[in-house]
């Protein structure tokens, strides 16, 4: 996806990283283990009563409740 918006802008990749956080309103770009800590919320006893519920993760780029 940064290799498709870099060449779209011309950019390098690393230009490209931080032109789209900053464009998406987001200080930085989540980490492998910020998703594997979701997904282990998901499948965890805590969750035994939750249904139909959507997860995002976008480190606040949505601005909804």
């Amino acid at each position: 996806m940064i290799e498709r918006y870099a060449a779209a802008r011309n950019l390098t990749a690393d230009d490209a990283i931080a032109h789209y956080a900053a464009e998406a309103g987001i200080a930085r770009f989540g980490q492998p283990e910020e998703i594997a800590e979701l997904i282990a919320f998901a499948v965890s006893p805590a969750t035994q009563w939750m249904t139909g519920t959507a997860l995002r993760l976008d480190g606040g780029e949505t601005r909804a409740l």
